[in-house]
């Protein structure tokens, strides 16, 4: 494997910003007050692939568990006595309860740092044995773009993760990696972006384009994602602005002409 340092420097620094030490995702979510903005385009919310399990247990008023299957930013670095519900699987957690009060909604989050999608691949149906979620979100291809992996080799490695997925009998979202405007000279996130969606396409399974969805705000000015150093305020509202989003993006794809209608 290539390794690109300068790059893996400068990824690592973002992966600080919206990462910290994981901790338990069953601790009760509160949901920070939301930005006054925070806008997001439709396209990114909605689509023709659809979640029937999501759905199945939505009608039947039954437990909607999701796994947020991820890297260190799935959390992040809110002083030593917060939980996790800051960080975004959080935030979409206590959107879910908002929306979906009948339902009991858990969510639970696999940290698989410094891994690439063929090392998680390779787990994923023994994590749906155990944790029998109704949801799996996977997040992926930031560290395969770290390291260069062949683009090719990534797209088998996902390929062969969603079907281990979804013959685990598990609904599937995918999520790309995070957008940065201090690292796009030096990582080039456009074959793996471009995997995950032929992927996704070809399995007709619901992607998440975090990376459009960042990239959206950083040239909106709603977020400053090039300065090296950020506040944990500032990484509090950049992930309530994606579990929310998140939330928004389940709710279309288990209900698509209610989301079509409204």
């Amino acid at each position: 494997m290539k390794f690109v340092s300068g790059a893996i420097l400068s990824v690592s620094l973002l992966a600080g910003f919206l990462a910290a030490v994981p901790v338990r995702a069953e601790d009760a979510p509160v949901a920070t007050p939301a930005p006054a903005a925070c806008e997001v385009p439709d396209y990114l919310l909605s689509g023709d692939n659809v979640l029937p399990k999501v759905a199945d247990a939505i009608k039947a008023g039954g437990p909607l568990n999701i796994l947020v299957v991820g890297s260190r930013s799935s959390t992040i670095n809110v002083g030593a006595n917060a939980s996790e519900a800051a960080a975004y699987p959080g935030q979409m957690q206590a959107a879910l309860k908002a929306k979906l009060p009948s339902n009991e909604v858990n969510v639970s989050v696999e940290i698989q740092a410094k891994k690439t999608a063929e090392e998680v691949a390779s787990g994923l149906s023994k994590l749906v044995e155990v944790k029998k979620p109704t949801l799996v979100i996977w997040q992926t291809g930031t560290v395969d773009a770290m390291r260069s992996v062949d683009p090719d080799d990534f797209r088998t490695a996902v390929d062969e993760g969603v079907v281990a997925l979804r013959d685990a009998g598990t609904d599937v979202i995918l999520i790309n990696p995070q957008y940065s405007p201090r690292t796009e000279s030096m990582i080039s996130a456009a074959p793996y972006l471009d995997n995950m969606r032929v992927v996704a396409q070809d399995h007709e399974i619901p992607l998440f384009d975090r990376f459009a969805l960042m990239k959206t705000w950083s040239e909106s000015g709603e977020f400053d994602l090039f300065t090296a150093v950020h506040g944990a305020e500032l990484a509090k509202r950049v992930h309530n602005c994606l579990g929310r989003a998140l939330s928004e993006f389940i709710m279309a794809a288990a209900h698509p002409k209610a989301a079509q209608e409204n």
